[in-house]
């Protein structure tokens, strides 16, 4: 599919001050959309950023058919734009558009539309430890229809944003005692704006006590740990490194996922398997809990400092102590960057002639 490029006149570039990038805030010149009717992808467009026009009867705003992903770009050396492992967002996208009865995006006009849109963007991508040009694709609904069907009409965007790191410090964390994010036959797995809708509440009410994520637990016994609110989660007893197994209700992140490749490459076996919070509290006891980390794209690897389980708190060693959780934040970053060989092709290059 050929794809339309219509530059901005005015770029908003210089008014930006790289020095201060709140995650999310600050949005690039341009942005791809193309658009899904009458069972086909039609009209790729690169335009400039600029708010949608949507009707109030817009069935995407009524019952959710809203999926989106998360990815960074950052330049290397030589001034290349760098993007981590997109072939695998775009599979974890058409995996959320399934489960929504939603169309699959074929992977060309993807990659396409992703390359020409950062190669014209190039210079939003901030230079600087842990900053990065974030990129956000997403699709939903665009029937004009309050009938409680599936839509027949859908509009896809990737539109991007230069950030700084999404944490700066180790989390405190809640874990969930009350609220459920996921239950099994749900869309746990998906990456459905729905999923984060239900989880402002339970968020909002730990940052109000001084955490700054959920941790959630199953929603028969909240006896096993699924996830934070916006990353998977590690933990390390001993010389084990563990994290819940992909169940249904665990979203499959990119990030996890090469991490558990790294480690491995180290002779590292990662269990994936059911937590019992139990396991975990028992281990801090026992002085064997060495290590606790998130993962995810915004997030990178970042640390635990803490966690509150029913009114007690679980805390990590210092984090100068923590072998694997350094080794990897330092190993993706390096790798992000073109510092680091990509032994495992997961960094695509973007290349000037791919704006033409």
């Amino acid at each position: 599919m050929q794809i339309s490029i219509q530059k901005t006149k005015v770029s908003r570039l210089g008014s930006v001050d790289f020095n201060d990038l709140p995650f999310g805030k600050i949005k690039s010149d341009h942005m791809f959309v193309v658009d899904y009717s009458s069972g086909r992808w039609h009209d790729a467009r690169i335009v400039p950023f600029d708010h949608i026009s949507l009707s109030p009867a817009n069935s995407a705003l009524h019952y959710g058919q809203s999926i989106f992903e998360g990815m960074k770009s950052q330049i290397d050396s030589r001034g290349v734009p760098l993007i981590f492992r997109p072939e695998q967002n775009l599979k974890r996208l058409n995996l959320s558009a399934q489960r929504m009865c939603m169309p699959v995006l074929p992977e060309k006009l993807f990659l396409e539309g992703l390359k020409k849109l950062i190669s014209i963007d190039k210079g939003w991508i901030p230079e600087g430890s842990g900053k990065s040009l974030y990129i956000r694709p997403f699709m939903f609904a665009t029937d004009d229809s309050v009938g409680v069907k599936v839509s027949e009409s859908y509009m896809f965007i990737i539109f991007t944003s230069p950030v700084s790191p999404y944490y700066n410090q180790p989390l405190k964390i809640k874990v969930a005692d009350k609220y459920v994010r996921a239950f099994d036959g749900g869309v746990g797995a998906a990456k459905a704006a729905g999923n984060y809708g239900a989880s402002m509440l339970p968020t909002k009410e730990a940052y109000g006590q001084g955490y700054h994520q959920v941790m959630w637990m199953d929603g028969h016994e909240f006896k096993y740990i699924e996830e934070t609110g916006t990353t998977n989660v590690f933990f390390v007893i001993g010389d084990r490194v563990i994290t819940p197994a992909l169940d249904g209700n665990i979203l499959d992140g990119i990030t996890r996922k090469s991490c558990i490749q790294l480690l491995e490459d180290k002779g590292v076996h990662v269990e994936q398997k059911r937590v019992d919070i139990n396991e975990i509290i028992e281990a801090s006891k026992n002085g064997i809990l060495n290590d606790a980390f998130c993962t995810g794209t915004a997030a990178s690897v970042v640390h635990i400092e803490l966690f509150n389980y029913r009114g007690n708190d679980i805390i990590l060693p210092n984090v100068a102590e923590r072998k694997w959780s350094n080794y990897l934040g330092e190993k993706l970053d390096n790798i992000k960057c073109g510092i680091e060989a990509d032994k495992h092709g997961w960094i695509l290059e973007v290349n000037e002639t791919q704006s033409a």
